[in-house]
C-alpha cells in the first residue's frame, strides 16, 4: 500500500521551484513598486526647485535694492525706448550700489536672461538691441570697458 504525503510540506523538486518562483515575483513586484516611488519623488524634487527658481527672480524683481523701472518697459517694441527710460531710472535711482551704466545694463540683462525661452525671437532681439542703445545712451562704443 502507498502511503499519503503531506500536502503542506513541498517534497518534490517541482513543488519547492514552484514555492521559490512565487517568493521571486513578490520580490521583484516590490523592487518595482519601490522604484517607481523613486522617479516620482525625484520627480516632484525637481519641480519643488523650478518653483523655487521661479520665485527667486519674481521676489528679486519686487524686492530689489537696485531701480524703480517704468511699468512695463521691457514690453515695448522700441530699442531706443527701452534704453532711455532705463537711462533715466539709472540715473535718478539713489538706492543703486554701481554707477548708473552698469545698474542700466545688470537690469537689461537680468530681464533677458529672467525671459529665456519665454521670450519671443522678435522681442529678443529688441531687447539685444536696447543693450546697443544703451551703450550710445551713456556715450560708451561697443567694448569699451570703463576701468577703476
Amino acid at each position: 500500500m502507498a502511503t499519503k504525503r503531506s500536502s503542506n510540506k513541498p517534497s518534490t523538486k517541482k513543488a519547492a521551484a514552484k514555492k521559490s518562483t512565487a517568493k521571486k515575483q513578490v520580490a521583484k513586484s516590490t523592487a518595482t513598486k519601490k522604484t517607481t516611488t523613486r522617479k516620482a519623488a525625484a520627480g516632484k524634487a525637481t519641480r519643488l526647485a523650478k518653483k523655487t527658481v521661479n520665485r527667486w527672480s519674481k521676489h528679486v524683481m519686487e524686492t530689489s535694492d537696485a531701480m524703480d523701472l517704468q511699468r512695463d518697459i521691457f514690453k515695448s517694441k522700441s530699442p531706443r525706448k527701452i534704453a532711455l527710460s532705463l537711462k533715466r531710472s539709472a540715473e535718478q535711482s539713489h538706492r543703486r550700489k554701481a554707477e548708473p551704466f552698469q545698474s542700466a545694463m545688470s537690469m537689461l540683462n537680468f530681464y533677458i536672461n529672467r525671459g529665456g525661452k519665454n521670450l519671443s525671437a522678435s522681442q529678443t532681439k529688441i531687447l539685444e538691441r536696447a543693450k546697443d542703445e544703451l551703450r550710445k545712451a551713456f556715450g560708451r562704443e561697443e567694448g569699451e570697458q570703463k576701468h577703476a
